[in-house]
């Protein structure tokens, strides 16, 4: 059941190429999946469109190694920023919101810019993990380009898996965020809640960033217990997730509630209510007058999806 999960399936990252991947895309090897404003190229079947060495569009682009594909062929990818009507475009991605339309590029045919989260749950498995990486790997140079050391500008090295500062030597590394997501429970019903500001009827389970040196555990009882003052007993790891917005590893867990009164965190959530298997089905179905179907693809839709079916991750 874990090919529900977007975003989990593997590619040969071949870590032996990166101190020479400049090279390789310079020597004409290899195709890029380019992205703008967090957006990924793709076709007009749904897949990933990939640009080869030379297309007009990258031609102010740096291309960064990803890896090697299952027919072998090496991987890249790069931030298009030479775009003549750019401005037109959306500035981000908005919390929670899943954004259908498509950007067409004046030197890209067949082809358009979609919001990953819009297609994770449709893109095959290798795909969806090649985009991940992309989306998180771009993003941390984007928004890592001083040296946390002495605050020099540093430069990608390494094929983009490594930053160095030329000032004081230090070597910076692509960051991983860990986040807890929980599936916590009270009987035959699941805590579910929404934050400020999601679409109407948009509803997930619990989350939150983990603190130093804390345990998983740890961090699933103080995030309930912070949200909406419910107590919860030990917690049990039941699958991980990759979730590049920006750079985060999903860690889903259960818990049994043991207390049951909900007090909200107005900052945090801006609603929250135990709902029943039976309603939950419904949930999924689009019958429940409240909750919308869950994003399919989304760990937390997989964890609901298995609690429902009393199935061990």
């Amino acid at each position: 059941m874990r090919d529900e999960l977007a975003f989990v399936g593997g590619f040969e990252r071949d870590a032996r190429l990166r101190p020479g991947a400049a090279d390789l895309w310079a020597a004409g090897q290899g195709l890029c999946l380019p992205l703008w404003r967090g957006r990924v190229l793709l076709d007009g079947y749904g897949h990933l469109a990939l640009l080869p060495p030379g297309h007009p569009a990258l031609r102010d682009a740096a291309p960064l190694f990803l890896g090697r594909a299952a027919d072998g062929t090496l991987r890249f990818t790069a931030t298009l920023t030479d775009w003549p009507d750019a401005e037109t475009g959306p500035a981000r991605d908005a919390p929670g919101v899943t954004d259908p339309a498509r950007w067409t590029h004046p030197r890209i045919a067949d082809a358009s810019f979609a919001e990953l989260r819009s297609a994770m749950a449709t893109l095959p498995p290798e795909e969806a993990a090649l985009a991940a990486s992309a989306r998180a790997l771009l993003n941390w140079h984007a928004t890592h380009g001083f040296c946390a050391n002495c605050g020099a500008p540093s430069r990608p090295s390494h094929g983009g898996w490594r930053r160095d500062c030329p000032a004081c030597g230090a070597q910076h590394f692509p960051r991983t965020d860990p986040v807890v997501i929980m599936l916590v429970t009270r009987g035959n019903e699941l805590l579910v809640g929404r934050s400020p500001g999601w679409p109407e009827g948009m509803y997930s389970l619990l989350a939150g960033f983990m603190e130093p040196g804390e345990t998983i555990s740890a961090a699933v009882a103080r995030e309930v217990f912070e949200e909406t003052a419910i107590r919860c007993g030990p917690a049990h790891v039941l699958a991980s997730q990759p979730w590049p917005f920006p750079s985060s590893l999903m860690i889903g867990c259960r818990a049994e509630a043991e207390t049951g009164p909900i007090t909200l965190d107005p900052v945090e959530l801006e609603d929250a209510f135990w709902i029943s298997r039976e309603d939950l089905a419904d949930s999924f179905a689009d019958r429940h007058p409240l909750m919308k179907p869950p994003r399919q693809g989304a760990i937390a839709a997989f964890l609901m999806k298995g609690w429902l079916a009393d199935r061990r991750v």
